[in-house]
């Protein structure tokens, strides 16, 4: 199938000051990527081997996946796993499950097995320490699994400071009772159509949609039915840096891409310098 329209692939460079960052750690370099949706029509070849050409360029010190590495059933994890292995055998690799890793019977153990496989650990509401025992790294559960489970942010002491890894941007909402010096998510694609000065346009439509009838509403128009519009929440967090209460989310765009397409919003990496 012919992979859809979404523009080059581009990196986004960024600082995020952490809050008791041990001196050692001041100056590294954390690689995000997101939503690769391999299905052979949502991710082009292409697109997948430059990004791993790019990262593998950028030396960073730790890799995440925040998720939807497939789309519906789990059979391409094995080839995207294995393409990803050269990623992970250079530097210490995690990754979480996102909703579409989730959906089809036996996916979740699937993809977990197959990344598992490539050195790449999937956290599920668990804590690592892949740059030291002072500073954390945490997992959650995807928001619409009922593992969905922040309480797993007590288990740190209030002083050491941690990345949160969470597909779902919505979920910096639930999260604000607890310290998260940096979430990061994808799910959203960015929108994925962003017209200048007036910014992603998915939320502009779905705010336009609570007006419409509720029989199309109810009904399975694309873009229109609820389970579209159940996607996400705060569409105005599809992308970049959000402040949400005292803590600091991070949205990728992702990689893949679903039609229409996408506009002024290009598939990305992020390299992240903690400061």
């Amino acid at each position: 199938m012919r992979p859809l329209f979404s523009g080059p692939l581009t990196v986004e460079s960024l600082e995020i000051p952490i809050r008791d960052l041990p001196p050692r750690l001041k100056g590294t370099v954390v690689v995000q990527l997101s939503d690769f949706h391999y299905d052979g029509q949502r991710l082009s070849e292409q697109m997948l081997a430059e990004a791993i050409a790019t990262i593998l360029n950028l030396n960073p010190d730790l890799v995440v996946f925040t998720g939807d590495f497939i789309t519906h059933e789990p059979t391409p994890i094995h080839q995207l796993a294995a393409q990803l292995r050269p990623i992970a055998q250079a530097f210490p690799t995690y990754a979480i499950l996102g909703n579409h890793d989730n959906y089809w019977p036996m996916a979740r153990p699937t993809i977990t097995a197959a990344l598992t496989s490539s050195n790449i650990p999937v956290l599920w509401n668990q804590i690592a320490y892949p740059l030291g025992d002072d500073l954390a790294l945490v997992g959650l559960a995807d928001y619409y699994h009922r593992d969905f489970s922040p309480q797993v942010l007590d288990q740190l002491p209030p002083h050491l400071p941690r990345i949160v890894l969470s597909h779902n941007p919505d979920t910096a909402e639930h999260m604000i009772p607890w310290r998260v010096d940096l979430q990061l998510s994808g799910h959203t694609h960015g929108g994925q159509i962003v017209i200048p000065g007036l910014g992603n346009m998915a939320s502009h439509w779905f705010n336009f949609r609570k007006r419409l009838p509720r029989v199309l509403r109810n009904s399975r128009l694309p873009y229109v039915s609820n389970r579209c519009a159940s996607a996400v929440t705060h569409w105005e967090w599809a992308m970049g840096l959000h402040q949400v209460g005292q803590n600091t989310l991070y949205v990728n765009r992702g990689l893949g891409t679903y039609a229409p397409g996408r506009l002024f919003c290009n598939p990305e990496i992020t390299v992240i310098t903690l400061v």
